[in-house]
């Protein structure tokens, strides 16, 4: 039986306070593959769904006057890209931790690389609400999800794969991550795909 949305609430709250029993936890439900992919399919709409409606509250609520355009204004395309990305992410955690001695298996990298998307999605609910009742600290909010981000995915791999030393799993990820997302947007610039630009961005 699939956790209740109270019940992953709490298991979000343990996975913050303590993130290698909370990846055990998550490990230890025994989700079967073919719900794996499920998770994520509905983690990705989730997380698109809040970005749109961020954005519409960013434009509402603090005069953002960008032009939403590419990604933002069709979800369709922002939900596949961010597919990909995620899948991306899930067998680069899986192919080179196993090239780095790690043990863990595709569904272990699957489950809990869908279940951080899924904390950060309940993050991004903490910053919209944020961003309506105090707006300047929407951006602090920000800051410190992506700092949360590379803290739990750090401890999550080194669960996953039976690493010891999180100093030599972090730097593994800064390095990984940086070739892997100068690769993707090689792809996104060749196939066309319009990036998002700052506002009086050239």
């Amino acid at each position: 039986m699939m956790p209740s949305l109270n019940q992953l609430l709490m298991m979000v709250g343990r996975s913050l306070r303590n993130p290698r029993e909370g990846a055990e936890e998550v490990l230890a439900l025994g989700v079967p593959r073919d719900a794996l992919w499920l998770i994520m399919g509905l983690v990705v709409v989730l997380s698109v769904i809040l970005a749109e409606v961020t954005a519409l509250i960013a434009m509402a609520t603090v005069g953002n006057t960008m032009d939403i355009t590419g990604l933002l204004s069709n979800p369709i395309m922002a939900g596949g890209l961010q597919l990909i990305i995620l899948l991306v992410m899930v067998v680069a955690v899986h192919r080179i931790g196993r090239g780095m001695g790690g043990t863990g298996s595709f569904e272990e990298s699957l489950l809990l690389m869908s279940w951080l998307q899924f904390i950060m999605v309940v993050i991004q609910v903490v910053q919209t609400l944020t961003l309506v009742i105090m707006p300047p600290l929407a951006g602090l909010v920000g800051i410190a999800a992506l700092g949360l981000f590379f803290w739990l995915l750090t401890h999550f791999v080194a669960v996953i794969h039976g690493f010891t030393s999180l100093a030599q799993v972090f730097v593994m990820i800064l390095v990984s991550g940086f070739g892997i997302s100068f690769c993707l947007m090689l792809i996104l610039v060749f196939l066309g795909v319009e990036l998002p630009t700052a506002p009086g961005g050239i």
